[in-house]
């Protein structure tokens, strides 16, 4: 994963200031706050992860009495673990892998207390299986079940529960990511094909975050409340948070317009579930930079408690074009109306300069003229 966002954090450093070609880029709100008018303020600080086993958290849940965490990919044996923190994010046990995975990247939590593990990051879209990890209440290690994508390769870190315990993969396709789930029942030890469920849009945002407009276009960690009435995904940027109806998670996120909860400038944010009583999201960043930056620190910031936007009719896949009207799109078709009224007045006035100067020098002509 820290490959990946090291190209993705020099991409950035080569944009151009403008957008499209021949465009100049549009002006949008300032930094740290969305289009659509929602203040960026920055999370309220928990407690932090000083475990020098844990610089790549990438995976969290929280329980009754502290939390469950994951690394991303590591090379070092010791951090290969599914760790377990009180309150004040101490590691009170861990447990290990019977084999080694390869590349974990979220977990969420069954209402149950099972533990589900998505080794299902993927950077060079070249692995022929990925993985989901279960964890049973109680149990000394976690079971294995590797299933395959339909159409080929994908990176993707962040796993959901659907309200009868189904698996939802969500992948990391930039702008449009995918939902995929178990075409069949899991079994141990064998690879269970998946099927693509949906996808969907995401909504275009301006908070500020290290990866500029990239940041805001890949999903790096989802989790459903603990009463699963609703769920949330996330950028680098934002948190945005469906509606849930009758358990079907597909549904909410490919059919239903999600509130913004603005996550500005985390360092490398990859995680987010909800607090125990489902009143708060909760986050926490890898080191972005390294063994020599600061400790991660989970972060609070409360559940959006706006009124949900009224959902369109289900569909499996959601497009700019059937897209229910928002703010955010409100906004930016302002700007391109603004932006093309300056233009055309600007070329007006050019216009008029130029006729009446040409006047005035064909006035000028006229006496020397006929005095010849």
């Amino acid at each position: 994963m820290r490959r990946l966002v090291t190209l993705v954090a020099a991409a950035v450093l080569v944009l151009p200031v403008g957008g499209a070609a021949g465009r100049p880029a549009a002006a949008g709100p300032p930094p740290g706050q969305v289009a659509a008018g929602i203040r960026a303020a920055a999370g309220t600080p928990v407690c932090t992860v000083d475990d020098k086993r844990l610089p790549e958290v990438s995976g969290l849940a929280a329980t009754e009495d502290g939390y469950v965490v994951v690394n991303d990919s590591s090379d070092v044996e010791n951090r290969r673990r599914i760790f377990f923190l009180d309150r004040d994010c101490a590691v009170t046990r861990s447990v290990r892998y019977p084999s080694p995975p390869r590349d974990t990247e979220d977990l969420t939590r069954a209402p149950d207390g099972t533990i589900w593990i998505g080794d299902i990051g993927d950077n060079d879209r070249v692995r022929e299986t990925v993985a989901l990890w279960k964890l049973a209440p109680g149990a000394q290690s976690p079971v294995l079940h590797r299933v395959s994508y339909p159409d080929g390769a994908h990176d993707a870190e962040a796993l959901l529960l659907s309200g009868d315990g189904t698996p939802i993969i969500v992948t990391k396709d930039s702008g449009t990511p995918g939902l995929y789930t178990p075409a069949r029942a899991l079994r141990a030890g064998q690879t269970t094909p998946l099927r693509k469920a949906g996808q969907f849009t995401l909504p275009r945002s301006s908070t500020s975050n290290p990866f500029s407009i990239f940041g805001r276009q890949l999903v790096t960690g989802g989790a459903v409340a603990p009463d699963g009435r609703r769920v949330v995904l996330r950028t680098y940027a934002d948190a945005l948070e469906f509606d849930v109806t009758d358990g079907d998670v597909v549904r909410a996120v490919t059919g239903g317009t999600p509130r913004v909860v603005p996550l500005p400038d985390e360092p490398q944010g990859e995680t987010v579930t909800y607090a125990p009583d489902g009143t708060a999201l909760l986050t926490l960043s890898e080191k972005a930079d390294g063994e020599s930056a600061a400790d991660p620190v989970l972060l609070r910031y409360p559940s959006a408690d706006r009124e949900p936007t009224p959902s369109p009719s289900p569909s499996t896949h959601a497009t700019p074009d059937n897209r229910p009207f928002d703010r955010d799109r409100a906004a930016e078709s302002s700007q391109d109306v603004t932006g093309a009224f300056v233009g055309a007045v600007a070329v007006t006035l050019l216009v008029l300069v130029a006729v009446g100067g040409f006047a005035i020098w064909r006035a000028r002509r006229r006496p020397s003229r006929q005095g010849r």
